[in-house]
């Protein structure tokens, strides 16, 4: 049947848009690329609408333009969340579907409300976030409870973990993340190495640095490997983290800042073992970026990186030091180990498509339009 939607693409406009802004804007243009929706990006106003991310440029090219509301964001989200105005819909027209894909609700109307929980970090995690933080986060999550039609959550673990705090099971559906497999060739690899001044082995890891990423036990873990292979972190400076102190009480470890997406898979490709120890994820992009350029994984087994991994990657105690060197060295020190490791995760990574996400986000407008 299909329809319009308003979504909510703000998020792309932060300083650091991270996982939740990639993966917005990759499952709607899948939802869009299918013709039955048509989809609305919704933003803050903001005075030089072109100064954007990446995330923004890519759905503006598939989508078309994106709407601004009258507000700046900080004044926006306030409104949307303690008073429930202004109406979407007075900026873009009648719409079927609001779909708040980042955190704050805004008010539906007429339409049918549906909101993206990405992870509860905030309430298992407090100290690693402000205190305001932690409180427009509580509120949405309760206004979501209040008012939302349908959730989708990327993974089990936060569906499990919504249920947990209270969320009717009835009311949420599941739809995992994608990706999207790009192959490289040996032209990629050679420029990549020159460029980055690339060694022959070396260890990935792709994120946000902030406190749930787990990054000092991945950097103590690396100290202690048996390995002598350098350790390379990418992605931008967040939160709540003092990397520059890390880096300086390492050894052999090296933060390349923000690549290009084209060198990322490159990256990925080219690195021996990806490593993603973090404490708490909704989804986990990195991991399922790495397997599906045919690299071998160690990540955590406690949250929803080993849904996603499944039995394609080594699953650790993120708290357990010793354990995350232990998949580093068995996994550096046996070559045919990890090449098997890295075979199974391209063949699941395979498995799990933006063509899928944009289909089960349309089943669930349909639910409730």
């Amino acid at each position: 049947m299909g329809g319009r939607v308003g979504a909510i693409v703000e998020q792309c406009w932060h300083r650091v848009p991270g996982g939740t802004a990639r993966s917005t804007v990759a499952s709607l243009v899948a939802l869009a690329t299918r013709g039955d929706w048509e989809v609305v990006g919704i933003s803050a106003w903001h005075r030089h609408h072109g100064d954007h991310t990446t995330e923004i440029d890519t759905l503006v090219d598939q989508i078309g333009k994106v709407t601004q509301m009258r507000m700046p964001r900080k004044l926006l989200y306030q409104s949307w969340q303690r008073v429930g105005r202004p109406q979407v819909s007075r900026r873009t027209g009648k719409l079927d579907i609001i779909h708040a894909t980042g955190g704050v609700i805004p008010p539906a109307g007429s339409a049918a409300l549906v909101v993206t929980i990405h992870d509860l970090a905030f309430f298992h995690y407090p100290k690693y976030f402000s205190k305001a933080g932690v409180a427009f986060m509580s509120r949405a999550f309760a206004l979501a409870k209040r008012y939302a039609d349908v959730v989708l959550v990327p993974s089990r673990h936060t569906f499990d973990d919504c249920v947990a705090h209270g969320f009717p099971a009835q009311r949420m559906r599941v739809v995992p993340w994608g990706v999207e497999h790009e192959q490289v060739d040996q032209s990629d690899r050679v420029e990549l190495r020159s460029r980055l001044k690339l060694p022959k082995e070396f260890i990935l890891w792709v994120g946000t640095s902030e406190p749930r990423k787990n990054l000092a036990s991945l950097l103590a873990a690396h100290q202690r490997s048996q390995h002598d292979i350098p350790l390379f972190l990418v992605g931008p400076q967040g939160w709540g983290l003092e990397l520059d102190d890390l880096l300086a009480k390492s050894n052999n470890v090296y933060h390349l800042g923000v690549l290009e997406r084209r060198d990322l898979k490159v990256l990925y490709d080219l690195a021996q073992v990806f490593v993603y120890p973090s404490l708490m994820e909704g989804f986990g992009m990195p991991v399922l970026e790495a397997m599906s350029q045919g690299t071998a994984v160690v990540t955590s087994a406690t949250t929803s990186t080993a849904e996603v991994a499944g039995s394609s990657a080594v699953l650790v105690d993120p708290t357990d030091v010793d354990a995350i060197t232990s998949a580093i060295d068995s996994l550096l020190g046996d070559d045919r180990l990890r090449k098997q490791l890295a075979a199974r995760g391209a063949q699941r990574a395979a498995t799990m498509t933006w063509h899928d996400c944009g289909a089960q986000i349309a089943e669930a407008y349909e639910l409730v339009r």
